[in-house]
């Protein structure tokens, strides 16, 4: 579709600094967008990398207006809105929209055992497997080579991707999306070492997904040893991402890629973890605290801090270790320096001791 500067400011209840006729056909990053495409100054971009950009229009936060200079505003056009990247994304839907969910049903290809109950609108895609007493809600979309374990029960819209597994006996709320290769509910890493091999401890418990959960390709959730692991409400789990056994993770939690938490840590609501995160066991993470990217965790979070490092540390301790690390070969220097400096005055005290001895 294309649209004008005027007619998008319009839909989104913005006004135009410049020209409010030209034609938008596309939505693109602020680097990448062309003379007929309209993008967004995001918060961390600085108002001066807008020198350089060939846009029709730019969104702008109204709390940024200010720093537009004259300069800027006589060589773009702005359309100023509440939230830049708000409008962006929804004017981003009017230029790409989703491909519409496939209506297909229950593919004769498919395994779905006769004890399963489906809801209304269910897809089973070719090659999926649904087991023994599994209750799928309305909605669902269960795509090829996904495994859907006996006495899973799924609510209503979630979408299982193609060769993901879920175990049996795994809880799923409503809204769920499971991402193609991720492993739900296999027996978490339990052994006793006994008579010089390890025993396997029997993983009896279960996996809960609450509402709203994402969860990214080839990422692992451990079923629990006794009870559930459990994810709650709305955390947004990345690619390759490892919840251990017996975990309780809280709502509206974001870990990034790699992400590995060890057997029953917990973590409060609106925690944040960077890439490469890890998190040792029996450990808790605090409501709201932020966990650096590649920072390993031996202790407790409390919440609302933000913890870097390897180990771990808050974040301002960290920065004054790193400060003092880059500070080293200076400091070495220095050492050496004090070190011949010390020599030196040595052998004159010595020598001076040595000459009062021989006036005596």
């Amino acid at each position: 579709m294309d649209a004008t500067v005027g007619a998008l400011a319009a839909s989104l209840g913005g006004e135009v600094i410049g020209d409010s006729d030209r034609t938008v056909g596309n939505a693109l990053a602020l680097a990448k967008a062309g003379p007929d495409c309209i993008t967004f100054l995001a918060d961390e971009v600085k108002t001066r990398e807008l020198s350089d950009a060939d846009a029709a229009a730019i969104f702008v936060s109204r709390t940024r207006v200010e720093e537009l200079s004259d300069d800027l505003r006589a060589r773009h056009t702005f359309i100023v809105v509440d939230d830049a990247l708000d409008s962006f994304i929804d004017t981003l839907r009017k230029f790409r929209s989703d491909r519409p969910r496939s209506r297909i049903g229950i593919s004769p290809r498919a395994v779905v055992a006769e004890s399963a109950t489906l809801g209304e609108g269910v897809n089973v895609f070719p090659g999926a497997f649904i087991g023994e007493d599994v209750v799928v809600g309305s909605g669902c979309d269960i795509h090829p080579g996904a495994y859907i374990g006996d006495g899973t029960k799924l609510g209503n819209n979630v979408t299982i991707h193609p060769n993901a597994v879920v175990y049996c006996d795994v809880t799923i709320g409503n809204r769920v999306i499971i991402h193609a290769g991720a492993v739900i509910g296999a027996d978490g890493f339990g052994y006793r070492f006994r008579g010089g091999r390890f025993e396997k401890i029997p993983q009896l418990g279960t996996v809960e997904i609450h509402d709203d959960v994402e969860i990214g390709a080839n990422t692992t959730i451990d079923r629990g040893m006794i009870g559930p692991t459990i994810v709650a409400e709305g955390t947004k789990l990345d690619n390759l991402v490892m919840i251990a056994h017996n975990c309780e993770i809280g709502k509206h939690n974001a870990f990034a890629s790699q992400v590995g938490i060890a057997g029953s840590s917990t973590t409060g609501d609106y925690v944040r973890a960077g890439g490469q995160v890890g998190i040792g066991d029996h450990l808790n993470i605090g409501t709201g605290a932020s966990l650096a990217a590649s920072s390993g965790h031996h202790k407790d979070v409390p919440a609302g801090e933000t913890w870097a490092g390897a180990p771990a540390r808050r974040i301002d301790e960290t920065i004054k270790i790193m400060m003092t690390l880059n500070k080293l070969p200076e400091m070495r220097s220095t050492v050496k320096t004090l070190q011949k400096q010390v020599k030196e005055l040595t052998t004159e005290l010595e020598k001076l001791s040595s000459d009062q001895s021989a006036a005596a």
